[in-house]
């Protein structure tokens, strides 16, 4: 499993660390591994033009220790000082005696347009807000550049703790953190902004909390989690989960949700709505009542709400329901908060960033710039575990505790349709027994990953990410 840490967190260790170490020690492993990826992404170093954007504290040393191991190798290295009063003592001293050379902020253009790599080393994780206009004029120039662009740590610019982008900010082709991920560096919008992501392990593992603020499965937690039928499995040890969805003007919604449970490996699945013939005329083995949820039979789990339209009254009845629910589209504008804060049994929410700031009672933007913030919000104030769907899928409980967010997303997903066929998914996980918590984890995950695999860098249609759900259990699974 994949963690970041906060700034806070990371800089307690750090202090726990260097206490038991000599002085600098922590700052030249950070930079001899800065210095190797560098290395790597020139290429041939000797000869290679390397400028080095240096704002002042260790951030900046980070840069110029880095730097002063490039220039020992034959690079050509310039560093560009923001603050040369305020710059790191012990770098520039090595830079310098590596025969590296310094220029103010005004001579930076020269040197910028013809540089190989380009070195962020302007901000580092306590950063807040956006670049001062003097590093906002650098971090434009370094993207004109045609070197390739490393952060250190973290783009100068962006919120290491949220991901949030509150002005001028690097964007990295490459960012090389040091000791853990930082949680800006795997949420959007800040992660657009970081690149391709490098840790290097300075020895902080020891000092670090076992429970971090940001988590994000790979292959392994996955395969772990999944149910996987026994000899002993019948249909209703499987899973049976409950479908209240689609609607006379959506019943396109009902079908691929209903997709989305079957392919995720549901035991049965009941339908309840007006779009049963539909279902049946696709999926012959799902099992339709003609009466409401509460006349539907027996479900270990329920999902409602994609494409209800304007019935309330599915929704009103499955949240009483004393069973696992996810709630999801439609559903999430008809619920009553009051009942989904009552509950007792587990309820999943899986909101797209409009419907959470609907939810929220807050402008759409400010839900895409705070994705952390809002998805956490949104759980404490529902009393539910949350899916907050996006360009990074974030998955956040009730009762705090880290954030998982969901590292196989694709822009390929952004298809009518797709969020439906996630809810199936998600349910059919829950109707399994998973908690919320790990059926929305594992649900985005495989989602994410049958985008993937369905389209192959080619348009595909939500019927596609359903049928391709099978082929990504299977990868996973090995």
């Amino acid at each position: 499993m994949r963690t970041a840490y906060s700034v806070e967190t990371v800089r307690g260790a750090e202090q726990r660390l260097m206490a038991r170490l000599p002085e600098g020690a922590l700052m030249q492993r950070a930079a001899a591994g800065l210095a190797v990826t560098c290395a790597q992404l020139v290429g041939r170093v000797y000869g290679s033009r390397v400028v080095l954007l240096v704002g002042s504290g260790d951030n900046g040393g980070d840069a110029l220790y880095a730097g002063a191991r490039l220039a020992r190798r034959g690079a050509g290295v310039v560093a560009v000082l923001l603050a040369p009063e305020r710059a790191h003592a012990g770098g520039l001293a090595a830079l310098v005696r590596a025969g590296g050379r310094t220029v103010a902020p005004g001579a930076a253009e020269e040197v910028l347009l013809r540089a190989d790599l380009v070195l962020d080393g302007i901000v580092g994780i306590g950063g807040r807000g956006g670049l001062r206009p003097d590093a906002a004029r650098l971090a434009g120039l370094a993207s004109d550049s045609r070197g390739v662009v490393v952060a250190v740590d973290l783009p100068s610019g962006v919120d290491a703790d949220s991901g949030e982008v509150r002005g001028a900010t690097v964007r990295a082709d490459v960012t090389v953190t040091f000791g853990a991920h930082k949680p800006g560096l795997l949420i959007d919008p800040a992660r657009e902004y970081a690149g391709a992501v490098r840790l290097v392990d300075i020895g902080l593992g020891g000092e670090l909390p076992d429970e971090a603020a940001l988590e994000a499965l790979q292959h392994a937690d996955v395969a772990a989690l999944l149910p996987v039928p026994g000899a002993e499995s019948d249909k209703y040890r499987r899973g049976v989960v409950g479908i209240a969805a689609g609607s006379g003007r959506y019943p396109g919604a009902a079908v691929l949700a209903v997709a989305g449970a079957l392919r995720g490996g549901a035991g049965a699945v009941r339908y309840v709505g007006p779009a049963s013939d539909a279902v049946i005329a696709r999926f012959p083995e799902v099992l339709v009542s003609e009466g409401g949820p509460l006349k539907a039979g027996r479900v270990q789990a329920w999902v409602v709400g994609p494409g209800a339209g304007d019935d309330a009254s599915a929704v009103a009845d499955v949240v009483t329901a004393d069973v696992p629910v996810l709630i999801d589209a439609d559903g999430l504008r008809l619920v009553d908060p009051e009942a989904v804060r009552g509950r007792r049994a587990p309820t999943l929410m899986t909101p797209h960033a409009g419907e959470a700031a609907a939810l929220l009672g807050v402008p759409r933007g400010e839900v895409e710039g705070a994705r952390l913030e809002s998805v956490r919000e949104l759980a404490g104030r529902y009393g539910a575990t949350v899916l907050l769907k996006g360009s990074t899928t974030l998955v956040a409980d009730s009762g705090g505790g880290a954030v998982r967010v969901n590292s196989t997303g694709t822009g390929w997903l952004a298809t009518a349709g797709s969020g439906d066929v996630l809810s199936g998914l998600a349910g059919s996980l829950l109707a399994a027994g998973l908690s919320a918590f790990d059926a929305g984890s594992v649900g985005a995950y495989l989602h994410g990953l049958a985008g993937r695999l369905a389209a192959d860098g080619a348009p595909v249609g939500a019927h596609d990410v359903a049928e391709a759900v099978r082929v990504a259990w299977r990868d996973v699974r090995g």
